[in-house]
């Protein structure tokens, strides 16, 4: 082999390599296009989700609040029916012993 044969020889190895860099590099880009598109979707995603996770708080304590009114009203509402209930057994209880009373004379 001759030294212009070797060089031919060494120029389309070199080329032949440099082409084979060339294909590594926009595949490399590819996937690195891939990657931050993925990378984005997920950002997209997460934020999406912590949108959704915060409207379901506000309307969880929304519902909590009102759910809490709720319960104050039925307390005072329970607190205020018990108490007419023991006027009315106190004025039964002391209906009854009157009626006892007047019934069985000593």
């Amino acid at each position: 082999m001759t030294v212009e044969e070797r060089f031919e020889r060494i120029e389309h190895v070199t080329v032949a390599l440099a082409e084979e860099r060339r294909k590594d590099r926009e595949e490399y880009r590819e996937l690195w296009r891939d990657a931050r598109r993925g990378i984005d979707d997920l950002t997209r995603k997460i934020a999406e989700t912590n949108d959704t996770v915060r409207r379901l708080a506000e309307e969880s304590r929304e519902q909590d609040r009102r759910l809490g009114e709720r319960i104050d009203g039925f307390t005072a509402e329970f607190h205020e029916q018990d108490r007419r209930l023991g006027e009315r057994i106190d004025s039964l209880v002391s209906a009854i012993g009157e009626f006892l009373s007047k019934q069985n004379p000593r």
